[in-house]
């Protein structure tokens, strides 16, 4: 290589950082052409205040006497937690966590495997009706799930009348009820993903002579994790926060973490003293399954949620 190539290929190799400084650069000034600093700062504030001052005053209530909750004192005088070692005594605080973590987990892992496999057919071949059933998608996700809550007590009531099997109170039913409602969100999220991966990825394997089924195992489940994740924490949080389906679904025995919290908080409003302290440590308790979801997946989250909106 001669001295004048060698001086173009680093000219050209140093720019490259001073291009992408001021690609950076006209980015951030678009941004501040459109809002102002201020305007900025303020909103960033505003969103920041509306978050944390509420969760604030629920881990002050939550190491507060019930007394001093009920009197409207948000820092407490004397810190403790004894709300988090009485809340499994007053509630059934862990069969409620045992029977949610089940359910919906079940729920997360199940819809995420149907929808792979749906997502690799509606996407990799064409057949009648294929774009049928992708635009039906969109439609199931715009039903309310609260229309169909007495359809389905009724589908579940009539199954145990006419076939003798017992769905109504039972973990299993509430888990085919999430799973009804999970799916479709969970399909149109990997579709989206699928459309992303390189075909010629599959065409290799199929040279090397894989099946439909060895491409689907070996090559899209691989690669499709960050897909995979986003349809089943999705699907994880709408059989966790549910209260509606829960609360008519289940009995004592199978009821979920949210049916419990919201009858302890029905209950405990009768009393002389309300108990807003061991109601918010057990708010805690329960939302740290699923902000610990967040921190383990977020980058599969970030990942999944952009694939398919850069081509």
């Amino acid at each position: 290589m001669t001295a004048l190539e060698e001086s173009v290929e680093t000219a050209s190799s140093s720019s490259l950082p001073r291009r992408a400084a001021g690609r950076r650069m006209t980015q951030s000034a678009e941004v501040m052409r459109l809002l102002p600093t201020p305007f900025l700062v303020g909103g960033l504030v505003v969103l920041c205040a509306a978050v944390a001052v509420p969760l604030l005053y629920i881990v002050c209530a939550s190491m507060n006497s019930d007394v001093e909750v009920a009197r409207g004192a948000f820092f407490p005088t004397q810190f403790t937690l004894a709300n988090y070692a009485k809340i499994w005594s007053t509630l059934p605080l862990g069969r409620g966590l045992a029977n949610s973590v089940m359910i919906a987990g079940l729920v997360a892992i199940v819809s995420s495997l149907i929808a792979i496999i749906t997502a690799y057919v509606l996407v990799r071949f064409e057949f009648r009706g294929r774009l049928t059933i992708l635009r039906g998608l969109i439609g199931l996700q715009s039903v309310p799930g609260g229309l169909l809550l007495l359809p389905v007590f009724v589908v579940f009531a009539s199954a145990g009348n006419y076939l003798g099997i017992t769905v109504i109170g039972t973990w299993w039913g509430l888990f085919l009820a999430y799973l009804t409602f999970a799916l479709p969100f969970s399909i149109w999220v990997m579709v989206t993903y699928l459309r992303g991966l390189p075909k010629e990825l599959e065409e290799a394997a199929r040279i090397d002579g894989a099946s439909s089924v060895g491409v689907l195992f070996r090559i899209i489940f691989p690669l499709s994790w960050p897909g995979l994740v986003v349809s089943g924490v999705f699907s994880f949080l709408l059989g966790w926060n549910d209260v509606m389906f829960a609360s008519v679904l289940t009995r004592p025995s199978t009821q979920t973490v949210a049916v419990v919290l919201q009858i302890f908080g029905a209950s405990s409003e009768g009393g002389a003293v309300p108990l807003y302290g061991q109601m918010m440590a057990a708010s805690l308790v329960c939302a740290a399954p699923v902000v610990i979801l967040y921190l383990i997946f977020q980058r599969f989250l970030v990942g999944g949620l952009t694939a398919g909106s850069v081509k």
